[in-house]
């Protein structure tokens, strides 16, 4: 057994059959959607996340093992490696562990204990950690030289090689180590001088709490003070606690030497290991809490991206704006770009009759069917422009979140899409694209940018990236893509894809039409037969011939299908209208090596709605007709709101006065909770009471307890 996939499994709690499936498909190529929806019965029915997590472990731990060789390979080259030291590093599965292993052959610039043994004094430091109850003094004059002036000399150079033993003593860290995790203390003082510069910091000018007590929002803001100039940050646990840990294990007797050691001690640990440990425990709780603000941000995107569509409706889309006024996009059902203006309904110019005119003549003329507004500046005044306006009873307003739409209308993408138009026209296009199909329009911004979570430019940005493609990539393959109008940028997330094939596939569209049929994907250049099959489930052909084409059949199970459909004595066309004849199936006839219950129980619902779509139906929501400023916020009153943004300390939510307002976690609900998205998610319609406005301060706090949601 490989003992990493033993540990995968028991991390995660699954078997090693399962990890070890797992590995293996995705060193075969196949991806996380691909294994957790086609291939159940491999991997014993585990979902994305949990594919998701055996992948990054497996390569976490292949990177250890590559440490393991550099580190085995540096000390045998040292002809330091006894068959211990090997079989030691070798059942060595903690990276800080394995670097303390190390720390003694490591190769190291010139110390004071190097210093020290090129003196000669090597002997003399062996005597001083033995404590034996001779003469300390006498010994150490026998070392005196040129370059050891003195008894002093001596004495402190034997301390220096020790303090440098003691802090490359694996056991002494890791008793050190479990200390610094039990009862280090992180502190936060003013940098001098700093004092208005660094004003908003300024609950952690003289801070400090247990370590482990530290919540990731709480760090992650301590970490900015101190990366702007204005704070300076400590963690450690009691100093005396931490030096009798190593008086314990090192000092013995009541000799001269056990004075010696003493100060060894007290040296090592503050000079050498406790800097040592605060660099860890400052990187790990780092760690962790970059691990909660990404989590926090990938369920928001999540949330997002699967915020439920319009569709594929006649939009009219408004980018709304003052002095500049509102540009106005009209779009088709498919969201093509018709027709663009500007009006100028709001002051200075206030063309009020123009603009209502001419609003009615581009929903006349385009047989619009909804209206979508941009929640910027001049939202609340346009949305109040636009209500006021007597439509058809079908066309529907909509407020849309465009965080991030200004980053896509400057982009290279936005470029390409619209090499003609100004980034005000393709703003106001991105809004309407929006509300037509979240989804679809989010995927050409970077995730990072969408504004939906807390610190995400002070979090490592490697991992941020790496988990919002798994969160975009997840959401995409959920849904599914229309294969004959999806852009490359969506095509570019499905499962064996990637940008260069996505490109391939619109490539070939153009060429070539419309696909009628998933195995005309065989045809595109670079399609081969492993990206077809991670690919081909996942893309949808409304209108095909072969009803199983815009469903999340896969085309290897289409045989099973058929077979069904013929036991049944009916199409596949048939089968899918005809619930009577798919409740009569017996499955378990059906199973094979390949096939199993779970893969044949997944048809089966796939063949009650073909191709539906996971998402949410949308609603029509209006914010309170008489607050639209903060100043016309009163304690007490409740409002209409959505969910904007949520965070570890609670949620933000727009009640339309341009400043979000905060519901405090022990605000959501009338009981405790501890995780706001246990009762909020975004872009939810709720209702909330004014707690307290602060204008000068822009701040409101909201609540949501006592009132029915």
């Amino acid at each position: 057994m490989n003992k990493y996939i033993e540990l995968i499994a028991a991390n995660l709690n699954i078997s090693y059959k399962q990890a070890d499936s797992v590995i293996n498909l995705l060193t075969d190529g196949a991806t996380v959607p691909f294994i957790s929806r086609y291939r159940k019965e491999a991997t014993g029915n585990l979902d994305e996340v949990a594919v998701h997590e055996i992948n990054i472990q497996n390569k976490r731990y292949s990177e250890l093992q590559k440490r393991k060789e550099t580190i085995i390979e540096t000390i045998k080259e040292q002809g330091k490696l006894t068959p211990e030291l090997h079989k030691k590093i070798e059942n060595t599965f903690e990276p800080n562990e394995l670097e303390d292993i190390y720390l003694p052959y490591k190769p190291k610039k010139r110390t004071k204990a190097t210093i020290a043994k090129e003196k000669g004094l090597e002997p003399l430091a062996d005597i001083l950690i033995k404590q034996f109850n001779s003469d300390l003094l006498q010994e150490a004059s026998k070392y005196l030289s040129p370059e050891v002036e003195s008894v002093d000399d001596a004495l402190q150079g034997a301390r220096d090689i020790v303090a440098e033993r003691i802090s490359e003593d694996s056991f002494a860290r890791n008793k050190l180590r479990n200390l610094f995790n039990r009862e280090a203390v992180i502190y936060s003082k003013l940098v001098k001088g700093k004092e208005e510069e660094g004003a908003k910091y300024k609950d952690y000018f003289d801070f400090e709490e247990p370590l482990k007590k530290c919540p990731g929002h709480r760090m992650l803001a301590m970490r900015r003070g101190e990366a702007e100039g204005f704070l300076k940050i400590s963690i450690f646990p009691d100093t005396d606690k931490a030096i009798d840990v190593l008086d314990k294990q090192y000092v013995r007797g009541f000799s001269e030497a056990t004075k010696q050691m003493r100060i060894v001690v007290a040296d090592s640990y503050k000079r050498l290991i406790q800097p040592s440990l605060e660099t860890e425990f400052k990187k790990l709780s780092k760690e962790k809490a970059d691990k909660e603000a990404i989590d926090v941000f990938a369920r928001n995107a999540k949330q997002l991206l699967m915020a439920p569509p319009l569709g594929q409706q006649r939009t009219l889309a408004i980018d709304p704006g003052f002095r500049t006024g509102c540009k106005i996009v009209c779009l088709s059902s498919s969201g093509d770009l018709l027709h663009n203006e500007t009006i100028y309904p709001h002051p200075p110019q206030r063309e009020t009759k123009e603009a209502a005119k001419k609003i009615h003549t581009l929903i006349d003329a385009y047989k619009i069917e909804a209206i979508a507004i941009g929640n910027g500046t001049a939202s609340r005044e346009t949305e109040d422009f636009i209500r006021k306006l007597k439509f058809r009873d079908d066309v529907k307003v909509f407020m849309v979140n465009e965080s991030g739409a200004s980053i896509y209308s400057a982009s290279p993408v936005a470029r390409e899409e619209f090499p003609q138009y100004d980034v005000t026209v393709r703003g106001a296009v991105s809004i309407g694209r929006r509300l037509m199909d979240p989804l679809a329009e989010l995927v050409k911004i970077d995730p990072k940018s969408i504004g939906v979570g807390q610190y995400q430019h002070d979090v490592d940005q490697v991992k941020l990236k790496e988990n919002l493609d798994f969160v975009v990539e997840s959401c995409v393959n959920t849904v599914g893509v229309d294969l004959n109008i999806a852009s490359k940028h969506l095509l570019s997330y499905i499962s064996g894809l990637g940008p260069k094939l996505a490109e391939n596939i619109t490539d070939y569209r153009k060429e070539n039409g419309a696909f009628k049929t998933r195995s005309e994907l065989k045809n595109v250049p670079r399609m081969g037969a492993k990206a077809f099959e991670q690919c081909a489930g996942f893309l949808r052909i409304p209108g095909a011939k072969n009803p199983l084409d815009n469903s999340a059949v896969h085309p290897e199970s289409y045989k099973v299908v058929e077979k069904m459909a013929k036991d049944s004595n009916c199409t596949v066309a048939e089968l899918i209208a005809g619930s009577d004849k798919r409740s009569s199936i017996d499955i378990s006839k059906y199973t094979s090596a390949t096939t199993g219950i779970e893969t044949l129980t997944d048809i089966l619902k796939e063949l009650e709605k073909p191709g539906r779509d996971p998402r949410q139906i949308i609603k029509v929501f209006e914010f309170d007709p008489n607050v639209h400023e903060v100043k016309d916020l009163i304690p007490g009153m409740e409002l209409p709101g959505l969910v904007t943004n949520i965070t570890n300390f609670g949620a933000f939510v727009d009640i339309g006065v341009h400043q979000d307002g905060l519901v405090h976690v022990s605000q959501l609900a009338d009981k405790f909770i501890s995780d706001p998205s246990e009762v909020v998610t975004l872009n939810q319609q709720v209702r909330v009471k004014v707690v307290s406005v602060e204008v000068d301060r822009k701040r409101i706090a909201l609540s949501m307890k006592g009132i029915p949601q």
